[in-house]
């Protein structure tokens, strides 16, 4: 396995993990009293557009070139470390 194929299963595990913490989000912010659960969206809101610009730090990564890819790697790597840290903060506030 090269490690453009490694990263890109590493990125796609780390997105299915994140969808599932999210959806976990989701069904406390449904048990939450009513002040909590706008509090619960806004993040969870945050959350999505974050998951979502890292599926498409995804696909360039995936549609790059096996040269090119290590161009994305970084900005990727940065944009994930951010995703993960906002995840963290979530739990630890809602979790």
């Amino acid at each position: 396995m090269d490690d453009k194929t490694a990263y890109q299963e590493k990125m796609n595990a780390k997105l299915d993990e994140w969808k599932a913490d999210i959806d976990k989000l989701q069904a406390k912010a449904r048990q939450a009293q009513a002040d909590a659960q706008i509090e619960y969206k806004d993040q969870i809101d945050e959350l999505k557009k974050r998951r979502d610009r890292m599926e498409k730090e995804l696909e360039q990564v995936q549609s790059a070139s096996a040269e090119a890819w290590k161009d994305f790697k970084d900005g990727a790597d940065k944009a994930w470390d951010a995703m993960s840290d906002a995840m963290k903060n979530a739990w630890n506030r809602f979790g």
